[in-house]
């Protein structure tokens, strides 16, 4: 069995382009850990925070879908 150098190449940059996407999808769900639940976000500031953090979660999870 041979292979490809091209192939091996364009296989291990899938596998770490795939692994870096679901790094970066664990840790914007666990920097949710950080973040005030929305029934404690009292005031403008909290309550931005939070919104911006739940759509750039649900951008990543579309793209990686």
């Amino acid at each position: 069995m041979t292979f490809n150098s091209d192939n091996l190449t364009q296989s291990m940059k899938d596998d770490v382009s795939d692994y870096v996407a679901h790094l970066q999808l664990h840790m914007s769900l666990q920097s949710r850990n950080l973040l005030p639940s929305m029934n404690q976000v009292k005031d403008n500031r909290n309550n931005l925070l939070y919104q911006t953090q739940a759509t750039i979660e649900k951008h990543t999870s579309r793209e990686l879908a």
